[in-house]
């Protein structure tokens, strides 16, 4: 299955679920209490969110004045956004995979993955030295005294 028809799917049931979420622990917990519930993963979320992004946005800065690529932090960022998206979204079942995003451990773990697959479609092994410069080719640094 392609990634549109994997969207395209993802479309269909999330509504679905959430409907069956919201109306099991709304038959559960009451109405109120429901919506209180969605409220309150949303600022919970929000707040994580903000702490995690700008944790991600430290270590990118960091990397960066090492001379490091910064690569994991790349790809997180926009898991952040994903995460944040999600948990902003009424309902529980996105609000639990906003969450996963939200988590450390589970979003370097879907950078990795997702750096390891681009490596590898890339014809790049994961671990893999870069290229040796070509034959004529002198690399060094310099730095300009003005």
């Amino acid at each position: 299955m392609n990634p549109v028809q994997l969207v395209f799917l993802a479309f269909l049931i999330v509504p679905f679920i959430e409907i069956y979420l919201l109306l099991q622990i709304g038959g559960m917990v009451g109405v109120f209490p429901t919506i209180a519930l969605v409220v309150t993963t949303a600022v919970i979320g929000a707040s994580m969110l903000r702490t995690q992004g700008l944790a991600t946005l430290q270590r990118f800065q960091d990397n960066l004045q090492r001379g490091e690529l910064p690569a994991y932090e790349m790809v997180e960022g926009p898991i952040l956004l994903v995460g944040g998206a999600l948990l902003l979204t009424p309902g529980f079942f996105t609000d639990g995979i906003g969450f996963a995003c939200l988590i450390p451990s589970v979003r370097k773990r879907i950078a990795q993955y997702i750096i390891e697959k681009r490596l590898v479609q890339a014809g790049v092994a994961p671990g893999q030295q870069k290229p040796k410069a070509e034959p004529g080719v002198i690399e060094g640094e310099y730095k300009r005294d003005d």
